[in-house]
């Protein structure tokens, strides 16, 4: 199993969602509780900061707004991604007529060293928290 999918519709216009995924005010409110900071270019730094757990450091893969973002980010805390200790996110967006439909896909588990399957059922309970906060926080700001 290589790869997380989850999907949520957002009552938000997708230039918002894409605002929300891609700003670091954002970004560190949402997704990582201790801040962030994003160069957004293909090859920019991103990093997550989570409160008692450190930063994870990412690489901007992918940006064609307001439609794909992507990055590869660092298994473990602190370090930048390298081949073994990284996996790959994309965010899709697609309008339809109930707002955006939000697509995250995370994929490279098969190619991590050490507990790559412990990392990913990890993550499968992530990505379920994280996209209900980023429809939580969507809910507050495009209100």
């Amino acid at each position: 199993m290589d790869t997380i999918t989850r999907e949520i519709t957002v009552d938000a216009a997708r230039t918002r969602v894409w605002e929300v995924i891609t700003e670091a005010t954002h970004l560190g409110r949402w997704f990582g509780d201790a801040g962030a900071e994003i160069d957004l270019r293909p090859g920019g730094r991103l990093t997550l900061s989570f409160e008692g757990h450190g930063t994870s450091v990412g690489r901007v893969e992918r940006v064609e707004k307001p439609a794909a973002f992507s990055f590869r980010w660092a298994r473990t805390r602190e370090n930048e991604p390298a081949p073994g200790d990284e996996t790959l996110v994309e965010f899709t967006l697609t309008e339809t007529a109930d707002g955006t439909l939000v697509q995250v896909r995370e994929s490279g588990f098969a190619s991590l060293t050490g507990d790559a399957a412990g990392y990913r059922r990890g993550n499968v309970e992530g990505w379920a928290a994280k996209t209900a906060e980023l429809q939580r926080y969507l809910e507050t700001v495009s209100a």
